[in-house]
């Protein structure tokens, strides 16, 4: 199709604001899917996205509405899929906000609009759900002529459920929407933003062709990786795949490649032809940066290798995953992995239990933090264990976020106690519109990444969203606790921790493990200590064995002398003796921490 012909946008939202209900609609009104293939969520391909009602994965599809070619990318809300987003916006030139009639503008909203303007897309401002009994689809409007500069008769007010005013929003897009300003007589330049890998046919790269065209069977070239390969098949999404002869300029759609080497695909690299190659490649994505870390390991040392596989494919599907290699003994080898943040830790987790049956072990979240050492070397710390000896450390910084969160004003005393225990300080209040505020708050990474989020809802009967961003790395009273058992310490169990706080989740961990551990044949220490300072201690009682049962009758001396004996033998373990933890153990405390 002629290039002016061509809208390529996104919908953009806050989780569960309507995004792939919308998308189900633009299909029905497009008739690209037939009537009785339609079912909820249809764009979302997972199982795991289908029960748990959020989308993971972007998705495009194509769509024929009024002579025009409507390229849609269905993308996440949630603020741990924000590189998703980011990339869709890349291939777009326009952006469809979903805003609920219900709950107004959350946390994600304003992070979505942010990056939307930052990529110079088109906005079409949408408030949905407006055939709701406890909708206020004026107010929210107000709220987005506040908050974010739209103007009132820019807004779309409309029910992805119903139908109402869908075509009206598919209008506008070609109305507002700019199209595609590629030309076709360019060589290649094609942007991955998306890719899979099929075990069949190999990589599938998901691409927008910036200039150009590309045919099935041409020789590419990816220019990042500086690998050659065979076009197999090029073709576009119906929203499964569909085969054509070629894909033009300003279209989107996906090629199937001859490459079995998962990594020489990479999303953002850019594409062009051998025959007439493209002398520069395309600016592509800004890497990401993971703001959690945890490890990895299959349960049995056998899986190894099918764990690196699987990590391979699923870095080929989410970009934002980083992972290398790392040793524990307790645990055998894994990889020590970065993550966007607890979801998508849950959601990694999850796809690789799934997709590739594995059964793994997944050590509790940490973040990273950078070390200067006395003779002014700065290091970068991803395991406790790794950190310097406290003689050769100078200081230790630890990571810092701009946090948001929008709230109704009602729960703003239980949100600035939420964040004061969290050593967090208050940087400024917005209002966005009657009742409804924006906070902004600084706060270190590693106390917001575990049960942070949890809290926040439960204070906020579940009105509250967040959303935070990295500001930088900030020198701290932080000392590494380690973790002895028998006097000996247990490094897969040390972490790092604020000084205020330390002596505490000391003792919980003890505490907890005075539990997990089976019991020895003598009293077993169980100690948190920071560098030689014992900060917390809890014995595990010896086991007690009966040595005098098969003993009957005789002299009293008889029993007295074996008891000795066994005192004696004791005395000695406790001394000499070694104390294994178990897996079982170890994989419950990693459940609970």
């Amino acid at each position: 199709m002629e290039t002016s012909k061509i809208r390529n946008f996104c919908i953009i939202a806050h989780i569960d604001h309507g995004k792939s209900t919308l998308a189900d609609r633009f299909l029905e009104v497009t008739k690209t899917v037939e009537q009785r293939k339609m079912k909820e969520q249809l764009l979302d391909q997972m199982d795991l996205e289908r029960e748990r009602g959020i989308t993971i994965k972007l998705q495009p599809v194509r769509m024929l509405y009024k002579d025009h070619e409507l390229n849609l990318i269905d993308t996440p809300g949630h603020v741990d899929f924000s590189y998703e987003v980011s990339r869709s916006l890349a291939a777009c030139e326009g952006a469809i906000l979903v805003v609920d009639a219900t709950q107004g503008i959350q946390a994600q909203t304003l992070a979505n609009v942010n990056m939307a303007i930052a990529s110079k897309l088109k906005l079409i401002p949408v408030v949905n759900k407006i055939d709701l009994p406890n909708a206020d689809p004026e107010g929210v409007a107000q709220e987005l002529v506040e908050a974010l500069g739209f103007t009132a008769d820019e807004i779309i007010f409309a029910s992805a459920k119903t139908g109402e005013n869908v075509e009206a929003i598919l209008d506008t897009v070609i109305k507002l929407v700019p199209a595609p300003d590629g030309k076709d007589a360019e060589p290649l330049q094609a942007l991955i933003f998306d890719s899979k890998y099929d075990k069949h046919r190999g990589v599938v790269v998901f691409l927008r062709i910036m200039n150009g065209n590309v045919r099935a069977n041409e020789t590419l070239r990816i220019m990042g990786s500086n690998v050659q390969t065979l076009a197999l098949e090029v073709g576009y999404f119906r929203p499964e795949m569909q085969k054509t002869e070629t894909l033009t300029s300003g279209e989107i759609g996906y090629i199937v490649t001859n490459l079995r080497e998962v990594r020489a695909a990479r999303v953002g690299d850019t594409v062009t032809t051998k025959k007439n190659q493209a002398q520069t490649a395309l600016p592509g994505y800004r890497e990401i940066k993971p703001m959690v870390f945890a490890s990895i390991f299959p349960t049995s040392g056998d899986e190894y290798p099918v764990l690196r596989d699987a990590m391979d494919k699923l870095k080929l599907s989410d970009a934002s995953l980083s992972f290398e290699p790392e040793h524990v003994p307790a645990l055998g080898f894994g990889f020590r992995t970065g993550f966007l943040g607890l979801l998508h830790m849950d959601i990694v987790r999850e796809r690789l239990t799934r997709e590739f049956d594995l059964e793994l072990v997944l050590t509790a979240p940490s973040v990273a933090y950078v070390v200067e050492k006395t003779n002014g070397e700065k290091v970068t710390i991803y395991n406790p264990v790794n950190l310097p000896d406290p003689a050769e450390t100078r200081v230790i910084a630890e990571p810092w976020v701009d946090l948001e969160i929008v709230s109704p004003e009602k729960y703003l005393g239980g949100i600035m106690t939420l964040i004061t225990t969290r050593r967090g300080a208050h940087k400024e209040t917005s209002y966005l519109g009657p009742g409804r505020l924006k906070l902004l708050f600084e706060v270190p990474l590693a106390n917001i990444i575990s049960d942070f989020y949890d809290k926040l809802k439960s204070i906020s009967s579940g009105y509250a969203s967040m959303n935070y961003t990295l500001l930088d790395y900030r020198q701290g009273d932080l000392v590494k606790v380690d973790i002895l058992v028998a006097g000996e310490r247990v490094d897969s169990l040390s972490f790092i921790i604020h000084q205020s706080v330390a002596v505490t989740d000391g003792r919980r961990i003890v505490e907890k493990l005075k539990e997990l551990l089976p019991k020895q044949q003598f009293p077993v220490a169980v100690q948190a200590a920071i560098g030689g300072k014992i900060i917390a201690r809890e014995t595990i009682p010896a086991l007690r064995k009966d040595v005098t049962a098969k003993l009957y009758g005789g002299d009293v001396t008889r029993k007295m002398k074996l008891l000795k004996k066994q005192k004696k033998g004791k005395k000695r373990l406790t001394q000499h003796g070694r104390v294994q933890i178990p897996q079982e153990a170890f994989l419950e405390l990693m459940k609970r921490g």
